[in-house]
């Protein structure tokens, strides 16, 4: 992703003309100050500045989070879309980024949480979650639900947890999507839940704090949904 969408003019420091013959000397003063003021109209648009700003943290949480080339340009085209109707304005352009990037995962289904992408982008999650949902409302996203099965396979690998518990989780988790009870909660939050009581019910000896770490969330989060899964499997 380019802040200029690879159209801008770069004017090279080499003195040679577009056949590769020397530039006169009576020429080089005025190249030198079309580069001049070439750079510095670059650097001083406001828009642009965001956007290079914005693309720096994109590519970064790229990097860490091992995203492919297609999210990436999708959360710059969010980004740039929230730029266009002047979101912004007001907010941090770390949130927004980590709002634009959890908007495009939503979009092509890829397991990532808000918390976990605003971790690697050092922004405030809570924030980010507000930047999130005025980006949907704005941008008119329509995003499909996010399966809870898709966390719960992550979640067990980082738990060490046995394949045992880990089918138990699913045929579990299977039932509880079913029920009302689930409408509204955080699929990944579930997932961490469901598979802290398929554990329970297996006898393996696994703490809150290492299915909380593993699930990225806090451990009252998987208090309190481990609530909701007990109604359901008391």
């Amino acid at each position: 992703a380019f802040h200029d969408m690879g159209l801008s003019t770069f004017i090279s420091y080499s003195n040679v003309d577009a056949n590769g013959g020397a530039i006169s000397p009576d020429q080089i003063s005025k190249v030198q100050r079309m580069r001049h003021w070439n750079k510095i109209s670059n650097n001083n648009r406001s828009y642009h500045r965001n956007l290079k700003s914005a693309f720096a943290i994109l590519s970064s949480v790229k990097d860490k989070l091992s995203l492919n080339d297609a999210l990436l340009e999708k959360s710059a085209y969010n980004y740039r879309k929230a730029l266009d109707k002047k979101i912004i304005k007001g907010r941090s352009i770390r949130a927004l980024v980590v709002s634009s990037i959890y908007a495009a995962c939503r979009e092509m289904n890829v397991p990532r949480t808000l918390d976990e992408i605003a971790e690697i982008a050092n922004a405030d999650s809570i924030f980010a979650g507000k930047c999130y949902r005025l980006l949907v409302r704005h941008l008119k996203l329509n995003l499909p639900v996010v399966d809870s099965n898709a966390y719960l396979s992550k979640i067990a690998n980082r738990a060490r947890v046995s394949e045992k518990a880990y089918r138990r989780a699913l045929q579990m988790l299977s039932i509880i999507k079913e029920n009302p009870i689930s409408y509204g909660k955080d699929p990944n939050a579930l997932a961490v839940a469901t598979l802290y009581a398929a554990c329970l019910k297996e006898g393996e000896k696994v703490s809150q704090a290492q299915i909380a770490v593993a699930g990225n969330t806090s451990i009252v989060t998987l208090r309190k949904r481990f609530q909701d899964v007990r109604r359901i499997f008391p």
